[in-house]
């Protein structure tokens, strides 16, 4: 199987998958988005792009090709020194086309240029969604119709509305003069009632305060001061589960590992923007080897440990 079989694998589960002393391919989710002039829907997707300065060996590529094709880590890592060894040679001549990934040359001054492929969706969320082209819709004609149905049924003024128009007039103006009257004499009612509740309100308030400021507080049995002492305690050790682009994924991962009993924690952010999520940290190199190959028989082959230097 070839080597970008088993990076392709990985961009489904991780925002970053590094192939040593070649670079990283870095995925980033991206939202749905339509095209307006095509009039083509595109669903949520992680866009794939590549990083020449992530060079450095994370284990996660060798680890996964170990346990997929059931050699030594020692073997995967020359497997894959093999393979990028080939990729350098290739591309001294042409372009290298990495199936599901993206195409990789180089420019006159020698550097990698990466076009990503757009057939793969690695956003699993978006499984099944492809994209869709929609009709434009025409409003200008639905406007046109409007117009003709507002000259089907015209309004005609004829010699007998206009007799019946003033004496209608007559009426409602007298009517709406007497409302006026009974509303301005109502909402002046209003205004001494809400005056007057306001006054009564403020003066209970003085009152309220000139008791608190003349009460004295005595009390007679204080409690001791209390001074505490916490040592704080640091890990060097961090059994890693994941590193995520998003941090609602991070937070997902965190809950999950709390629900199966562990003592999870978020580290924060690496240098590479992403999320790192620990099984556990510990302050013990010993105890934390142990761990780790406790967790890779039961939980995750692909954990793995990191040391920090205070």
């Amino acid at each position: 199987m070839k080597l970008a079989t088993y990076i392709s694998d990985l961009l489904y589960r991780y925002e970053c998958v590094i192939v040593p002393n070649f670079g990283g391919f870095v995925t980033n989710e991206v939202s749905a988005k339509v095209n307006h002039f095509t009039h083509t829907f595109y669903a949520p997707s992680k866009q794939l792009t590549f990083n020449t300065h992530l060079q450095n060996n994370d284990g996660l590529l060798a680890n996964y090709i170990a346990n997929a094709k059931g050699i030594s880590f020692s073997n995967a890592v020359e497997f894959i020194n093999s393979e990028v060894k080939n990729w350098k040679l290739q591309l001294q001549n042409e372009e290298i086309e990495l199936e599901n990934i993206g195409a990789l040359s180089l420019n006159k001054e020698g550097k990698l240029i990466f076009e990503p492929s757009t057939s793969v969706n690695y956003l699993t969320s978006s499984f099944g969604l492809n994209s869709y082209v929609s009709p434009a819709v025409s409003r200008i004609a639905y406007k046109e119709k409007v117009k003709q149905l507002e000259t089907i049924a015209p309004v005609l003024h004829t010699e007998e509305n206009k007799r019946k128009t003033p004496a209608f007039i007559k009426y409602a103006a007298t009517a709406a003069i007497l409302f006026a009257l009974g509303t301005v004499g109502w909402n002046e009612y209003q205004k001494v009632e809400y005056n007057n509740l306001v006054a009564e309100s403020q003066l209970q308030q003085q009152k309220v305060e000139k008791s608190i400021q003349e009460a004295t507080f005595v009390i007679s049995n204080p409690l001791p001061a209390i001074t505490l002492n916490v040592a704080k305690e640091t890990y060097n050790y961090h059994i890693i589960a994941g590193a995520f682009r998003e941090s609602e994924n991070a937070e997902k991962k965190l809950q999950e590992l709390k629900d199966k009993g562990f003592n999870a924690r978020i580290l924060g952010v690496n240098k590479w923007n992403l999320t790192q999520v620990a099984f556990e940290s510990l302050n013990d190199e010993n105890e934390a080897i142990n761990k780790l190959r406790a967790i890779h028989n039961t939980e995750s082959k692909d954990a793995w440990l990191l040391v920090q230097e205070f």
